[in-house]
């Protein structure tokens, strides 16, 4: 099955992300090295790199969002791979009106079906679905 190329962007922001925040690169090192990809437009490879660096700079602002959404969970027990997912759906919900609501949360399940465990699309979808509620009854969508 052929990829889109926003799909692959969002899977090189990911990787990129993982990679950061293990500690295995420097944000550079990242930017240069990990997000490219000789198939993608430079608009493409933009986004990726957009992503990559709205995720970075609202990391706390997301990780304020998933530990209220998440009942019952601390950000520790939550896998990092789910983590990045989580905040790569909530950055593009919150910081990039112009992507249809319905393409984030796809895209996020397909990262975590394609990235993490069978069970984890699941639970990123409850999150990301909860976090859609509250944008609605404060009229953000």
């Amino acid at each position: 099955m052929v990829q889109s190329p926003r799909r692959i962007a969002r899977e090189l922001a990911l990787k990129g992300l993982y990679a950061f925040e293990t500690g295995q690169v420097e944000v550079d090192e990242i930017i240069e090295n990990i997000i490219v990809d000789d198939t993608l437009s430079e608009k493409n490879i933009k986004f990726a790199k957009s992503i990559f660096q709205l995720v970075n700079d609202n990391r706390v602002w997301a990780d304020e969002q998933i530990t209220a959404l998440a009942d019952n969970w601390d950000l520790e027990r939550i896998a990092i791979i789910d983590l990045i997912i989580l905040r790569i759906g909530l950055i593009e919900l919150e910081k990039m009106p112009d992507i249809p609501v319905k393409v984030v949360l796809n895209e996020a399940i397909e990262l975590a079906k394609t990235f993490s465990t069978s069970k984890s699309f699941s639970f990123i979808n409850g999150i990301l679905d909860k976090f859609v509620q509250i944008m609605e009854e404060n009229n953000k969508l």
